[in-house]
């Protein structure tokens, strides 16, 4: 069990980067991951065609958004303080969360990833926040849809039509699902608390049905 940054070590990088992030995974005992890092990285490939963003950018995002999992739950507070992060009060009572932080600090310091797009989308992937970009909306709706669960997700049929209609649509399908049982989560990350404002405003809501 990895418990530090620091045990992590090198690792050496072929310039293909769907190979190195599964092999990394596998390397980690984390073969589930690895099989959904692939798979998100081919659905943000087909939902960034269809709207526009970059694929290449956005096939990477989905390969990097969880190769922090390689760290388990309970040492991800500990983990992200070693390496610099900024940990919000939400982040450690609920630890799962701050997986996408992490994982973007190693795209950058492991996977050597420049583009800041790739980088913020990675960090926003879970909870997603306002101004997202489009890569960020991209990434955030492919991981919905390829979740890391058994089975079929239970918003999916939901998530796919409004995804025919615009990018925020999709997305605001998901956020709108949790913040609807917001009071039965743990914690109500303020990022998806700021996604779900901003996205509502934009898209017209009416606030009295989304109580």
């Amino acid at each position: 069990m990895i418990r530090s940054y620091r045990e992590l070590g090198g690792h050496k990088l072929t310039g293909n980067l769907r190979n190195d992030v599964a092999s990394f995974l596998l390397k980690h005992q984390c073969p589930q991951t690895a099989e959904h890092v692939l798979k998100v990285g081919k659905e943000a490939r087909r939902i960034a065609v269809l709207y526009g963003a970059d694929p290449t950018a956005a096939e990477y995002a989905g390969y990097l958004h969880d190769i922090s999992a390689v760290f388990p739950n309970h040492v991800r507070i500990q983990v992200s303080r070693e390496i610099g992060l900024d940990v919000l009060p939400e982040e450690e009572q609920f630890p799962m969360i701050i997986h996408q932080k992490i994982s973007a600090y190693m795209a950058e310091n492991m996977f050597k990833i420049t583009e800041q797009e790739i980088l913020n989308a990675v960090g926003c992937h879970t909870t997603l926040r306002a101004k997202a970009s489009l890569l960020d909306k991209v990434l955030f709706v492919a991981d919905k849809i390829e979740w890391d669960q058994k089975g079929t997700p239970p918003y999916l049929k939901e998530i796919t039509e409004q995804l025919q209609i615009s990018l925020d649509h999709a997305s605001f399908e998901y956020i709108q699902d949790l913040w609807k049982r917001r009071e039965s989560l743990k914690v109500v990350h303020p990022w998806l608390r700021d996604a779900y404002d901003e996205l509502r405003d934009s898209l017209n809501y009416n606030h009295s049905n989304l109580k």
